[in-house]
């Protein structure tokens, strides 16, 4: 029998890890992903150098009620790698998001972003608002906040020639990998999590192609932009906010929220930016709660 989850240990392999993976082919390239459940469809969107297993354990408990859609966006620790063409800046990825949710024969799906993962939501939500039913974003890049320091630090030094060179040693190192993502939880996260999703790009040239241009994509701009359009966004949104995190404060999603007309904050106490691993039963309770008013 396996041992309860507490907050410092929780099923390193949550059922939804053990799901068969779907691949279906976009025209940027492959998408892997998994999905469990019945009724109202939930997306989610991780960021970047995560993967979907981000979600899992909260996911897990949504697909009770919901179906819960868990890819692997190409976003540095995906395995498959992109057409070596693809554009893949953030607002390209946004239009692949929306070029999912069409290729699996949806309409329109309920969006819960992450990180850099919430901040191309924002950017479906505003641009492809067709494919949203209702938007959720938890700890996200937001305004001018797009990349935060330190990690804004990395678009020059990616945009240099052989810059990816650079970028890359010290995630060989275990203790720069665990401290590095160490920032973005309050509860520990697994090493052999961290070493799963620094290995593609330690070992693929592809995937480091595909993460390069994402990160010397990114630009404040487009979430600026993407606020603005906000300002229209006539369907619910909620943010589920960790109080703990030390890049995306409380008061970041209150001034977004504020733009939106239909949107409402719920403070998940003492997580930080992976809300969805240091607090998923929270997080799904939030969600749950959310989902169960009318669209």
């Amino acid at each position: 029998m396996s041992p309860p989850a507490t907050a410092n240990h929780r099923p390193q392999t949550p059922p939804f890890a053990a799901l068969p993976e779907h691949e279906i082919r976009l025209s940027s390239g492959p998408v892997r992903y998994r999905e469990a459940g019945d009724g109202e469809p939930l997306l989610f969107v991780h960021g970047l150098l995560v993967d979907g297993r981000l979600w899992h354990e909260a996911a897990a408990t949504l697909a009770g009620s919901h179906r819960c859609i868990v890819p692997d966006w190409p976003l540095g620790s995906h395995r498959a790698p992109m057409n070596a063409d693809a554009d893949l800046a953030p607002p390209a990825v946004a239009t692949l998001i929306a070029e999912f949710v069409a290729a699996i024969g949806l309409e329109r799906v309920t969006l819960v972003g992450n990180d850099s993962g919430g901040a191309i939501s924002q950017m479906v939500a505003a641009d492809h608002g067709e494919s949203v039913s209702r938007l959720i974003l938890t700890n996200c890049d937001t305004f001018e906040h797009f990349p935060p320091f330190p990690f804004s630090l990395m678009g020059p030094i990616a945009r240099l020639p052989g810059g990816m060179s650079l970028l890359t040693p010290p995630f060989r190192l275990g203790a720069v990998r665990r401290t590095t993502y160490g920032m973005l939880a309050r509860e520990p996260i697994a090493p052999a999590l961290v070493d799963s999703w620094v290995e593609p790009g330690l070992h693929d040239a592809a995937i480091r192609r595909d993460a390069r241009k994402l990160i010397t994509g990114a630009h404040k701009r487009q979430t600026l932009a993407a606020a603005e359009k906000l300002a229209s966004f006539e369907r619910p949104a909620l943010f589920a906010w960790g109080t703990a995190d030390r890049f995306f404060k409380l008061a970041h999603a209150e001034r977004l929220a504020a733009v939106i007309p239909d949107a409402r904050i719920v403070p998940i106490e003492g997580a930080g930016t992976f809300v969805a691993l240091d607090r998923p039963q929270e997080l799904a309770e939030a969600i749950g709660a959310f989902l169960g008013s009318p669209a």
